[in-house]
């Protein structure tokens, strides 16, 4: 089982130097503790004190500013003292081993917020948010984070659970009069009770489906005949020049890839071959690759050269990618055009890559292909792969009780599966959850979290 008695410590801030750098201390001896680190032992809770830190020798090495946050209102429910230093990593190891050398133990991955979680400061979903946020890398998984760790998915899933609990007394009570023949509640009224939790899940399964590309990404894919600016988009969109750019066609054999986001998403963009009947077998084989990223595309983005006249292997790729979430871009519109938007038969985004123009436009037709356009600014009550699977869990056990309440079954037998169901959700909260549950989640944390 895991500890809480004794008194963890770890740099806070990330490798490397810096201009300040914090040292967490949390647990019951912490105050003890930063009486040997500090000349100034008396610290006022939740205010800012100039000290100077010391050696496990006791000599000063740095002036620090310390602050007290005493338990129960602190990050961990435990006395916490933050020490922040000049940023170095000579200085804050330093600090660490001093601590060390006063009876604190350094700290496992994730064990500040594991504490919190289990002193009640943090159910499990929103302790999951800490790491969630701490990994961000776009703003749309950081206000996910965010809002999952301000508690929106633990107050859904709490209702959820109270509306589940009310249904579980009242087929309880029933239960315990037997003889007595009374019913606290009929076989339709348990089929609509059950109905509704099950419209609550499905509400937030459905949510699922626009929270996972937040958390894991996308992918988009660029097609289109040779030189017609392919690679010259993709360095546009990435900000940087990535991909090689030549006059001569054939250039871009092997997919190229790099992330960015658009929209807020991580999207891991792919520069393809050209797709042309193809001259040698190396660009055969690239050619070969192109069309399989094509296929497997979350968002095609088919580049069309206007100042070319459309041919067979232009409306080939029009045609292959129509069953695919897709962008189409009329690009060189800075030349004199060769075919009018008609012809192409589909809506295309007129682009120069020359002067730039229509280049926000295509950015903001990706992001909306990706997430739809009317969610696209919304933020996603559920993004975790982990919850994702225990609220089908609770799903399938609603389903099976919705079942055998429309066949009369006992009370007893669906109250069962609504036992399971009310499981499922409790392990994402953490009120029911394994020790190796979780020691496998928060083994990914960072130290000093």
């Amino acid at each position: 089982m895991f500890s809480t008695d004794d008194t963890i410590v770890a740099i806070a801030t990330p490798p490397g130097r810096g201009g300040i750098g914090v040292v967490r201390i949390s647990g019951s001896n912490a105050r003890a503790i930063c009486s040997r680190l500090l000349e100034r032992d008396a610290l006022e809770p939740r205010r800012a004190t100039f000290t100077r830190a010391r050696d496990a020798d006791g000599v000063p090495i740095d002036h620090v500013v310390a602050t007290l946050f005493s338990a129960p209102a602190s990050y961990t429910g435990q006395d916490v003292i933050e020490i922040s230093a000049h940023g170095s990593p000579v200085l804050l190891t330093t600090i660490v081993r001093a601590a060390l050398a006063a009876g604190a133990r350094h700290a496992d991955p994730g064990e500040f917020t594991l504490r919190a979680f289990l002193n009640g400061r943090l159910t499990l979903a929103q302790a999951e948010a800490v790491a969630d946020l701490v990994d961000a890398s776009t703003t749309a998984q950081a206000r996910a984070a965010f809002d999952q760790l301000d508690g929106t998915l633990t107050e859904a899933i709490g209702r959820i659970d109270r509306e589940l609990l009310d249904l579980t007394a009242r087929l309880e009570a029933s239960l315990d009069f037997p003889d007595e023949g009374y019913h606290f509640i009929t076989a339709e009224e348990t089929g609509a009770a059950i109905k509704g939790v099950l419209n609550s899940v499905d509400a937030l399964l459905g949510d699922a489906a626009r929270g996972r590309p937040v958390r894991e990404g996308r992918q988009a894919v660029i097609c289109g005949r040779p030189n017609s600016g392919k690679s010259s988009l993709f360095n546009n969109l990435l900000g940087f020049e990535r991909a090689i750019v030549t006059p001569d066609p054939g250039t871009t054999r092997d997919p190229v890839a790099e992330t960015t986001a658009i929209s807020g998403v991580a999207v891991r963009l792919v520069d393809t071959a050209g797709l042309r009947a193809a001259p040698d077998e190396a660009e055969t084989e690239g050619v070969r690759r192109a069309r399989r990223a094509m296929d497997s595309a979350d968002v095609v983005v088919l580049i069309l050269d206007r100042s070319r006249a459309l041919e067979d292997e232009d409306r080939g790729l029009i045609s292959r990618s129509a069953t695919r979430p897709r962008v189409v871009v009329a690009n060189k519109r800075d030349l004199p055009p060769a075919w009018s938007l008609e012809e192409a038969g589909v809506p295309a985004i007129e682009l120069s890559l020359v002067t730039r123009g229509g280049l926000e436009e295509v950015r903001r037709a990706i992001g909306e292909a990706i997430l739809d356009c009317d969610e696209c600014h919304e933020v996603p009550a559920v993004t975790n792969v982990r919850h994702v699977a225990l609220l089908e869990r609770a799903r399938e056990s609603l389903s099976r009780a919705q079942d055998r309440a429309a066949m009369g079954a006992p009370e007893e037998i669906v109250l069962v599966d609504l036992s399971d169901a009310r499981g499922a959700l409790e392990e994402i909260t953490g009120a029911r959850t394994s020790e190796d549950v979780l020691k496998h989640i928060f083994a990914t944390f960072c130290v000093g979290k």
